[in-house]
């Protein structure tokens, strides 16, 4: 296994440890809804970089999922299907953190936020099904 194939996965485990931390909280009792989209976020951020560094791409620095999405579709145009997705996500990746911008998601987003992180690790698991084995 080549090196960026062994970067990538790394990735990919832990957009899989984001996800998992969104399902753990979804099971909640009282369910932290921000915290929720926050990691959907991260993961669908991750995979994303997963993708770039399996193509042996570099990595932009930013949280920017529109950004990451030109980059990937420079490589896949097919990855473009992902755009509305990635854009339902993107107010999770700084705003949602800190109290002066805070606001809470209601169910419905948080539902949302993890349906849209679920397509796009199956649109990876179809694009580089290597990375999921």
């Amino acid at each position: 296994m080549s090196e960026e194939q062994n970067l990538a996965r790394q990735w990919v485990a832990k957009a899989t440890n984001d996800l998992l931390g969104a399902d753990n909280n979804l099971k909640a009792d009282n369910v932290p809804r921000d915290v929720v989209c926050f990691h959907c976020q991260q993961a669908v951020e991750k995979l994303l970089k997963a993708y770039l560094v399996a193509a042996g791409r570099s990595l932009p620095r930013t949280h920017d999922l529109l950004l990451l999405l030109e980059e990937v579709l420079r490589i896949s145009p097919s990855a473009e299907v992902l755009r509305d997705q990635l854009a339902l996500l993107m107010p999770y990746a700084v705003e949602i953190r800190y109290p002066d911008e805070w606001f809470e998601p209601s169910a419905e987003d948080a539902a949302e936020a993890r349906n849209a992180a679920e397509a796009v690790r199956d649109w990876m698991r179809k694009a580089l099904p290597s990375l999921f084995e």
